[in-house]
């Protein structure tokens, strides 16, 4: 039944995107339909629905309530490491050596600071990934996998995840478990952040701007949020790197423009990864960061979230340098924190090196990278 619903959901799209182009087959070949519209081109051979679960996880009630409880901490402390350039620094100095990725984007943070922030209102989305760490007595411990910090997604099709659910509860005669399923709508949620930072920015006509890829795999959980803000009569434009390229210009104040639209907020669903940037795409994003629209995330925040930053807020006393007087913020941080260590070159990186190297199904080995698919175990 779940999967009855999310496929009949995206073909209902594409169905919608098909009508509004001229339809035809080729020749000989069946099965295959090509749209011909202004703004796309599309050849549709097979339609994916995203993974899911037929019922709902079960979790610890106290477990839930420390993630919770501890986000707007996480919130706090991503927002004052992007604001520390001295700890930026220091921590991804060797980073940027070795990893050509991070080292342009550092380029690009220190070209803007330079140059001086046009931005004045700064948005964070972002997602704590969990995991539990069942000991040897059977109790779970709540275990802080990473924190996304550009482009978390899922807000939108995890709005959708508790009605499935519910239903499928039902038609199996559970109502009372269906019951105890909480109400979550995070697209309206990541909507309001939006809204907020639009409404702060202060230009009624102005609009958002959502930064997409060329191939949008992810396009109906991106769907649920701008329909979000489509209801609260805020405009949005979905655009490219190459159409900031092509089409982005900055006034005498660094208000940005795209086909003379003011952009008010750039929400970034892509620029996580090398595979999106070429020189131009590059010259792109300097021109986003050194605008006056609110970037979700700005460069800053996106370093923030680094693996390598992340490694470094492990280490005894870190915390307590960037949340001066924060105690109990701290604690409840440092009580979700997993092993973190670092394999830099030198004594501290040779131990842990051998130490894995001799008891490899403890680790996994995670680089520098986001968007899933790069982290290395013997067994997951």
């Amino acid at each position: 039944m779940r999967r009855e619903v999310f496929t009949t959901a995206l073909l209902l799209g594409v169905r919608a995107l098909i009508s509004k182009g001229e339809r035809k087959r080729e020749p000989g070949r069946r099965g295959q339909t090509h749209c011909q519209c202004p703004l796309f081109h599309v050849k549709i051979q097979v339609v994916n629905y995203a993974p899911f679960t037929l019922l709902p996880s079960a979790v610890p009630r106290a477990l839930f309530e420390q993630a919770y409880a501890v986000q707007q901490d996480f919130n706090l402390l991503v927002d004052a490491i992007s604001q520390n350039k001295e700890f930026l620094g220091q921590t991804l100095a060797s980073t940027i050596k070795v990893d050509d990725f991070t080292a342009q984007l550092f380029r690009i943070y220190m070209q803007v600071l330079e140059e001086g922030l046009a931005q004045t209102v700064f948005l964070g989305i972002n997602r704590s990934d969990y995991m539990f760490d069942c000991g040897l007595d059977g109790t779970a411990a709540l275990r802080q996998i990473e924190i996304n910090t550009i482009a978390a997604s899922f807000g939108g099709l995890t709005s959708r995840t508790a009605d499935v659910h519910g239903l499928v509860l039902k038609v199996l005669g559970k109502t009372e478990e269906a019951s105890r399923l909480l109400p979550n709508n995070p697209a309206k949620g990541l909507a309001l952040g939006i809204a907020k930072a639009w409404e702060l920015y202060g230009s009624q006509r102005a609009v958002v701007m959502f930064l997409v890829e060329e191939i949008q795999r992810n396009i109906f959980d991106q769907r649920c949020v701008e329909n979000e803000l489509w209801s609260r009569n805020i405009r949005v434009i979905r655009k490219r790197f190459r159409d900031v390229f092509e089409q982005g210009s900055l006034d005498a104040s660094r208000r940005l423009y795209m086909d003379g639209q003011e952009v008010a907020v750039v929400y970034y669903r892509e620029g996580y990864v090398p595979q999106n940037y070429d020189q131009q795409n590059w010259e792109a994003r300097l021109l986003l960061e050194r605008s006056r629209a609110v970037k979700c995330p700005d460069i800053a925040t996106q370093l923030a979230g680094t693996k390598k930053v992340q490694q470094e807020l492990s280490r005894p006393g870190t915390l307590e340098k960037l949340l001066p007087g924060r105690p109990e913020a701290i604690a409840r941080m440092r009580a979700t924190f997993a092993g973190l260590y670092s394999l830099d070159e030198g004594e501290e990186g040779d131990m842990i090196a051998a130490t894995a190297i001799a008891d490899p199904d403890r680790f996994v080995l995670k680089p520098q990278r986001e968007g899933g698919g790069t982290s290395w175990a013997v067994e997951v």
